[in-house]
């Protein structure tokens, strides 16, 4: 009850994945909880790229950012939703998740939205989808395993 209550103000319970079954996470985890959206990309409601259509209450927070972002369609995929896959994971972490959203991840998340405005393009876009894929199915951003190695010294 209390997520439906949450969904009708607008608002989300950053960092709380109680109400997630296994089901729910293999789904969320393999991206398949976006196929649904693939309909509103048929409709021309969304893109497949665009920034991630995002909650009223951080919309309201930041409404001038947000006039630049709703400029283009919402997507199901974007550098943010690579950039922050492991998103529920930091929120669950973090002894004050709401803070830490509006802090720390959206303002870097609205960067990234801003930047994506600014240089959309066809390419750029094939070129965020392979990287969801790769990120999808690997669990990582290409480069990322070899930048971590490197950082341990483990690659020369």
């Amino acid at each position: 009850m209390d997520a439906i209550q949450s969904a009708e103000k607008g608002t989300f319970d950053a960092g709380n994945t109680r109400r997630v079954t296994t089901i729910g996470r293999f789904l969320r985890r393999t991206k398949l909880d976006e196929l649904p959206q693939l309909w509103n990309v048929v409709k021309g409601e969304m893109s497949l790229v665009g920034p991630r259509p995002e909650v009223r209450k951080w919309v309201e927070a930041y409404p001038k950012c947000w006039a630049v972002v709703h400029s283009v369609l919402p997507g199901i995929t974007d550098p943010a939703s690579i950039r922050f896959r492991d998103e529920e994971k930091i929120l669950a972490r973090s002894s004050d998740p709401e803070r830490t959203y509006r802090e720390e991840i959206l303002p870097q998340k609205l960067s990234l939205y801003e930047e994506y405005v600014r240089t959309q393009s066809f390419w750029g876009d094939i070129t965020i989808i392979f990287k969801t894929l790769w990120v999808v199915v690997h669990g990582q951003e290409q480069g990322a395993k070899c930048k971590a190695q490197a950082a341990k010294g483990k690659i020369v």
